[in-house]
């Protein structure tokens, strides 16, 4: 007489009945669940007043971002985190301005105020997030003193310009403008 199980059922199939007869139960056959985690790098950012603008790959020379050259265009650097991330800081670079183009997309960034939102987009998805901090911070101090960078904290978005007194001598601004922003919402 075949084993039958609890209340006189066939048993359930194991791993051991698939290696003797070949088979397995149709009970035993599972699939994963779809991820609730939504990651994608930004290829578009929008911020607060509906200005947007591409976001292109941006890598470190020297321990230098390098932001895109243009304008209008918005880097992403490569070593931080993607849009829907559980940690770390998905950092935006972009210019203030430049000597042959005018004001650079990030120059609305000195109007934007906490409790505004940016919008970052790829490929038919989106993730939003809201400003809740302005900082300036001398350049010789972004890396080190502002965390702009950090990636072992809480997920946020993190927008970096140029900002404060324009260095003819040096080429450049001496300080940069750090709007920080958290995650409040993502969508497929």
């Amino acid at each position: 007489m075949p084993s039958t199980g609890v209340d006189g059922a066939a048993p359930s199939s194991t791993p051991f009945d698939t290696a003797i007869t070949g088979t397995v139960s149709p009970g035993r056959i599972g699939t994963p669940a779809p991820s609730q985690r939504i990651r994608f790098v930004p290829t578009e950012v929008v911020l607060p007043g509906g200005a947007d603008a591409p976001v292109l790959p941006a890598g470190t020379v020297n321990g230098q971002l390098q932001v895109p050259s243009g304008a209008q265009r918005v880097g992403w650097w490569d070593g931080g985190a993607e849009a829907g991330d559980p940690f770390g800081s998905i950092v935006l670079a972009g210019h203030v301005d430049t000597k042959t183009e005018g004001l650079g997309f990030f120059a609305r960034l000195r109007k934007a105020e906490p409790g505004e939102y940016v919008v970052l987009r790829a490929a038919g998805r989106s993730a939003t997030y809201r400003i809740v901090s302005k900082m300036s911070v001398p350049k010789d101090a972004l890396a080190t003193r502002s965390g702009a960078f950090d990636q072992t904290g809480d997920h946020r978005l993190v927008l970096i310009t140029c900002t404060g007194a324009y260095d003819a001598k040096n080429g450049g601004y001496e300080e940069n403008l750090v709007v920080t922003a958290t995650a409040v919402g993502l969508a497929k």
